[in-house]
């Protein structure tokens, strides 16, 4: 897998029409400035080196992550470093999900997983995507991770 689109190919067929609209959900909600690539064998949504040339502290050849998601039998597991670095963008999205679906989101540092294709909410996932612009991701991750 090189590419998104090769990725998504690949997704079992039970899960791929919801990766798809997944898929769909972030690009259209993505702000201007993060580009879909493949990281880590998964799709990525990062700040390209054009934009932040320092790249990811981890891996200085990576470019900054910001949102990515692994598609197995089991589920989708949906990575957004907001939720680790900003607790308050963790909180609204706790809540949002609870007042959506009367549950508990399945999370951890900055993983939410959906182990059902139904118990995702597509329009909170939307307003999570879309709430941090990329100049304010670099802004958090230089004061709040990479120090």
């Amino acid at each position: 897998m090189t590419t998104p689109d090769s990725y998504f190919t690949t997704v079992e067929t039970s899960w791929r029409i919801t990766a798809d609209s997944l898929r769909k959900t972030i690009l259209e909600n993505l702000p201007s400035g993060f580009v879909e690539i493949i990281a880590y064998n998964m799709p990525a949504y990062v700040v390209p080196k054009a934009i932040y040339p320092p790249g990811y502290h981890c891996d200085p050849k990576q470019p900054l992550p910001f949102i990515s998601m692994a598609v197995r039998k089991s589920g989708i597991s949906f990575y957004h470093m907001g939720l680790y670095a900003m607790p308050e963008t963790m909180d609204w999205f706790a809540a949002e999900f609870f007042n959506s679906t009367g549950k508990k989101p399945d999370i951890g540092k900055s993983c939410i997983r959906f182990k059902k294709p139904e118990q995702i909410p597509f329009e909170i996932i939307a307003q999570l995507v879309s709430k941090i612009s990329v100049q304010e991701w670099i802004n958090v991750y230089e004061s709040t991770i990479r120090k």
